[in-house]
């Protein structure tokens, strides 16, 4: 029996691109209340601040928090830029808050990129994305992820579209 692998192998993970990402507490309990929830929120907002780096929706659950990242023109890769999030926030907070690793999913297309937005906003307390669903019926295919609006992987139509969206 295989373990299934938390990242694509050979995707570059600093490549322009949004990033759906959850982050959960250490052993799934409800640490995120009161002042570590306030914490948090304070330091996902500083994320925006990380040359290259923002933040396009987010929501703090309990024992969780669901992030969607925007690398463009990013120095760091995605798993740096979640290490330090982490490191900081249980520094700053002076407690062991998140269990190790964390999850993500390269977004493909602006569809999925709406999707995933109204099941942040929505129903974060869901216990799994169909992703199906989400890429139209379709099977998600690891590897797969120039099916962007420009097959070269520019993403700026999905940043301008963004910027329209607020």
């Amino acid at each position: 029996m295989s373990v299934k692998k938390p990242r694509l192998c050979g995707y570059d993970y600093s490549s322009n691109g949004f990033y759906f990402i959850t982050i959960v507490t250490h052993y799934r309990q409800p640490l995120l209340v009161g002042v570590n929830r306030e914490g948090v929120a304070r330091f996902i907002g500083q994320l925006n601040k990380t040359p290259g780096v923002s933040v396009d929706y987010f929501t703090i659950m309990d024992d969780h928090v669901h992030m969607i990242l925007i690398l463009n023109e990013c120095r760091l890769m995605l798993g740096e830029v979640v290490r330090r999030f982490k490191a900081r926030t249980a520094h700053e907070l002076k407690a062991p808050l998140w269990q190790p690793n964390y999850y993500e999913h390269v977004i493909r297309n602006e569809q999925a990129l709406l999707r995933i937005r109204e099941y942040i906003q929505n129903n974060p307390q869901a216990e799994k994305i169909k992703w199906e669903e989400i890429y139209g019926g379709l099977p998600d295919k690891s590897g797969d992820y120039n099916a962007l609006p420009d097959k070269s992987g520019d993403y700026s139509a999905l940043l301008i579209n963004r910027v329209r969206s607020f």
